[in-house]
């Protein structure tokens, strides 16, 4: 039995893709470790030229792939089911319970309570003529956020690369892996080529790192949490202890599968989301905090072209919209990719409703329940929110806020162990991710799941230990790794047209027509059967 487990193991992973992005990552610990002043200059000249060159394509194609999502879900093409199944796997709620925790991970926390803050205190360069920290900064705040995590952001976890990838894995027999996003352009050459290789290792390397940085603030956070709340030291070895736990739950859950380890994370992370959000608009701020949901959203509405296109202040750009942009680009493989094996059996109107409409809706109402509760304190008492942020960074926002709300002796304490729930949901589903990246099956061999896991909280460990230069290099690398990712999903934008025709004359959505091209008789039937 052990013989034949090892042997499927060795016959099931890409040895090349496996060893190359694994080494990459552990090389730029050992270029950290060595010299993270050097390491963090290049990486940072890197994140400048490609927040200078690429911002603007990757604002187009946010937008395009949304347009792109929403006119085929919304079409008669909508209808085509994905997967070949006739009905989905998994129930609605767990699938949409696994697509926002997954998507939104460290932001839930970290992000949904800091950036509206930072929007409030300094207004963005979008809205100059608001001033700043007053009222009539609400409504910008929360729109900002909501470019940063809107439609078009969480459109490139799966609004129209599903559609590629399960095409290509189902009908085609193309591995679960990034490089199926490429079968439109190389068709079934992609399956075994260098192409193929090379867009896997690049997607699995802005994936990992992009979910290193959150393992690594988790121990930051949760270490400041603890310090402040009940006098524990800040120091590397409660951090390292922190991370060993994260750890130590997300491989328990890899013994039980993403039908089981995976769905239960997410639930309990949404229903906790949940029961804090209704409570703080029952007891807290409610009345505000939906004043400025709605007015706020109106807002994002009524500028939404002008914010998502704006290309004035490249810096500002490159600290805030962009980055996070180049994060999601940076992601958008490895999510479709897990969103693509929980998606079989569905329709592509309802994999664009939830990957690029209900959560996206999900999220800024998040946001603006932390964000608008922050600013909202922040209005009534200045300085009691700012002050902390300001002096000891995004660790502290969260716990100055939940300070304030009600029950604020125990809210602190509710909000790290949410933080901590988002990213071991995170690094669960990452870890599944990857080893599918590196063996193209739907159950990767737990041992790689292990290793993922393991390695991805390790590397955490050592950057922590190097300082914060060895995590915010790391941060900017995932902008950089952005670049190629970006350009690996741009054929999405035609080839997911494509598809969708196909699959839907092959389920009798639409007619099969007759076509004399050049003096041939054809059908397109047959153009099906034939590829």
């Amino acid at each position: 039995m052990k013989k034949d487990y090892r042997k499927y193991l060795l016959s099931t992973v890409n040895w090349p893709v496996f060893i190359i992005s694994g080494g990459f990552l552990l090389l730029f610990v050992v270029l950290a470790f060595s010299n993270v002043g050097f390491t963090s200059f290049y990486v940072r000249k890197g994140f400048e030229l490609s927040i200078k060159y690429f911002g603007a394509y990757w604002q187009v194609l946010l937008l395009a792939t949304f347009a792109v999502g929403a006119i085929l879900a919304f079409s008669k093409y909508g209808h085509v089911r994905l997967g070949k199944l006739q009905k989905p796997e998994m129930g609605f709620i767990k699938y949409l319970s696994i697509v926002i925790t997954t998507g939104l991970g460290a932001g839930g926390v970290f992000w949904a309570a800091a950036e509206p803050l930072y929007y409030f205190l300094e207004a963005p360069p979008t809205f100059m003529n608001i001033d700043s920290g007053t009222e009539e900064a609400i409504k910008p705040a929360l729109a900002q956020s909501f470019i940063s995590w809107g439609f078009t952001a969480w459109a490139v976890y799966g609004a129209i690369s599903v559609i590629v990838i399960l095409y290509a894995h189902n009908y085609k027999g193309v591995p679960l892996k990034p490089r199926a996003i490429l079968y439109p352009v190389f068709g079934d050459r992609i399956k075994d080529s260098a192409w193929g290789n090379a867009a896997d290792v690049f997607c699995i390397i802005g994936a990992a790192a992009g979910t290193i940085g959150p393992i690594g603030f988790l121990g930051l956070q949760v270490s400041y949490g603890l310090n402040n709340l009940f006098g524990w030291p800040d120091n590397y070895t409660t951090q390292v202890l922190i991370i060993l736990t994260l750890t130590s739950v997300v491989l328990l859950s890899t013994l039980t599968g993403i039908e089981k380890g995976i769905q239960w994370l997410s639930r309990l992370n949404v229903n906790t989301a949940l029961v804090i959000g209704l409570f703080l608009i029952v007891f807290g701020p409610g009345i505000f905090l939906v004043d400025a949901y709605i007015s706020a959203t109106g807002t994002y509405f009524a500028n939404f072209l002008e914010i998502s296109t704006y290309r004035g202040n490249n810096e500002w750009l490159g600290t805030w919209t962009l980055f996070f942009f180049g994060w999601f680009i940076g992601f958008g493989p490895l999510v479709g990719l897990l969103v693509a094996r929980i998606s079989r059996g569905r329709t592509i109107r309802e994999v664009f409703i939830v990957v690029a409409i209900l959560t996206p809706i999900v999220t800024n109402v998040w946001f603006s329940i932390l964000g608008g509760s922050g600013i909202y304190y922040e209005l009534s008492t200045p300085g009691s929110v700012s002050e902390s942020l300001n002096q000891n960074g995004l660790p502290a926002a969260i716990i100055a806020i939940a300070k304030q709300m009600p029950l604020g002796n125990i809210m602190p304490f509710v909000f790290l162990l949410l933080t901590v729930l988002f990213v071991v949901t995170t690094v669960d589903s990452m870890a599944y991710s990857l080893s599918m990246s590196v063996t193209g099956v739907g159950n990767p061999p737990k041992l790689i799941r292990f290793f993922w896991a393991t390695i991805m909280s390790l590397i955490a460990v050592i950057l922590i230990n190097i300082g914060d230069g060895g995590i915010d290099a790391l941060q900017s690398f995932v902008v950089i790794a952005a670049v190629p990712v970006s350009i690996i999903m741009l054929p999405l934008l035609w080839g997911a047209p494509k598809v969708a025709i196909l699959l839907a004359k092959d389920q009798g959505i639409v007619p099969i027509e007759r076509k004399i091209h050049e003096g041939t008789l054809t059908r397109d039937s047959e153009k099906i059967k034939s590829s």
